[in-house]
């Protein structure tokens, strides 16, 4: 392994591979255009890819993607980024590539290497780096998906960390850079008022909705070789889960956060087929890409166990697809009932009593909800919100924060791989052992059977957006 201080001091340049890929023109150049924007980006940037381009053809892909991201751009600050980019073209198989490399990277001694291209390529450049010495001192971020089931996953953190130190591997969920997600982990532990009843005596379930109102948008190829369960659940959603569920880190640093985030994946039981429901949109079959008879799930509901002193016995209800009726993100910590009905209606009809609700996506928001007393003799009341509107405008891009993150070395919002290997051992024994997918309508909240998932608990919250409704 080579020897290393990447933790301990700022990277002093960045490299994009996959320069020219569709990642890095909607999300990264427009990141970088921010980053230099703020002056938080002063070090050179290396773009690198298999086409045959000019250093021009890369700057104006840079100046296309920033312009089309709808900024309000800055002719000055424009020019800057531009004058920091430098482009090697080469085939990743090829050492003279990396060498090419390093005579671009001149005299910088800790760079970045950022994995902006199809995971089937990441042991290829990692072992790449290392054979030409720019592992040294240096950190690498990788994309997800890391890995696509537990053997591959732990394959690839071996091929990783025979070249980097995990200190200086950073996998990248841009999920995770997200200001709304960062606040669940700031209401968490700076209130309080939570910490008595946030627990399996009071909390009565759990449930977790990320939806999309589109489908694969021409990106069937890649979803008939990732699905639904892959692509989202075993990486946004967990990474939710864990710091909905983790216990307080022993101090504020981003090793006692990964300390507890991967404690609640070794909690979590491993799932079995009659804990998971998976739908296919009716049409997905005739998306570009896709098999005629594929079985590839476009939706996937779960109920998951996390068996630990605090979650013992709470289910937790996860749920996520394509072409549902919203594109929202929501969690609804929902709190068991009164323990004796004293009034009649203090226990809705629809099953859920006080709860705490965080809507991430399309605005961050975070209510509380409670049931009050209308005016008049009769003991009935309501059930309102104590609505909190957490948006901010011009706050930092999730990849923004993340590439910033990765350059200083602060670990916080990257995933271990301890996390990563315990999160894929909860899904492994469903990747092939699960039921054929259920046809669901467009515009609805997915196949039949996740209702039945959820029925013992009531029913789905389902956000509301377009009506709307906070």
């Amino acid at each position: 392994m080579a020897p290393t201080n990447a933790s301990q001091a700022r990277s002093d340049a960045l490299v994009v591979f996959g320069a020219t890929g569709d990642l890095a023109s909607k999300m990264i150049y427009p990141a970088l255009y921010q980053m230099t924007k703020k002056g938080v980006l002063d070090v050179p940037v290396v773009g690198i890819a298999g086409s045959k381009w000019t250093l021009r053809d890369l700057q104006k892909r840079a100046t296309d993607s920033i312009e089309s991201a709808g900024l309000a751009v800055d002719r000055t600050v424009l020019e800057r980024l531009l004058s920091k980019l430098s482009y090697v073209g080469g085939n990743y198989n090829d050492p003279a590539t990396f060498e090419a490399l390093k005579k671009a990277l001149g005299g910088t001694v800790r760079p970045a290497h950022y994995l902006a291209i199809p995971p089937s390529l990441f042991p290829t450049v990692i072992r790449g780096l290392g054979a030409a010495g720019l592992a040294n001192n240096a950190r690498v971020i990788v994309e997800k998906p890391f890995g696509r089931d537990l053997a591959s996953a732990r394959e690839l953190n071996a091929i990783a960390r025979s070249v980097f130190p995990e200190e200086a591997i950073f996998r990248i969920d841009h999920y995770l850079g997200k200001e709304a997600i960062m606040n669940i982990l700031y209401f968490r532990f700076a209130n309080s008022f939570l910490e008595p009843v946030w627990n399996r005596n009071f909390v009565s379930h759990v449930q977790l909705t990320l939806s999309e109102d589109f489908g694969v948008k021409g990106r069937g190829l890649f979803y008939e070789s990732a699905g639904c369960l892959r692509d989202v659940v075993q990486n946004h959603l967990f990474q939710i889960v864990a710091l909905l569920a983790m216990e307080p880190p022993a101090y504020q640093g981003y090793e006692a956060v990964h300390v507890e985030k991967a404690n609640v994946f070794h909690a979590m039981r491993p799932l079995v087929r009659d804990d998971v429901v998976r739908g296919q949109y009716n049409g997905y079959r005739d998306e570009p890409g896709v098999a005629k008879d594929s079985d590839v799930e476009t939706f996937c509901a779960l109920r998951l166990f996390i068996d630990s002193w605090r979650w013992e016995g709470v289910p937790w209800y996860l749920r996520s697809g394509k072409c549902l009726a919203e594109s929202a993100v929501e969690i609804l910590v929902a709190f068991k009932p009164p323990p004796q009905r004293l009034f009649d209606d203090s226990r809705p009809a629809s099953g859920l009593a006080n709860y705490v609700r965080f809507r991430l996506q399309p605005n961050s928001a975070i209510a509380l909800a409670a049931r009050v007393k209308r005016a008049g003799q009769e003991f009935v009341g309501d059930q309102r919100e104590l609505y909190l509107y957490n948006e901010h405008r011009g706050e930092e891009t999730p990849y923004e924060r993340l590439l910033r993150d990765a350059m200083i070395g602060k670990g916080t919002l990257f995933s271990g791989e301890d996390a990563i290997d315990a999160a894929w051992a909860v899904v492994d024994p469903v990747l092939a052992d699960h039921r054929p997918t259920e046809i669901y309508e467009k515009g609805s909240w997915g196949p039949k059977s996740a209702d039945a998932l959820i029925a013992p608990y009531g029913e789905w919250h389902n956000p509301v957006v377009s009506k709307g409704a906070k």
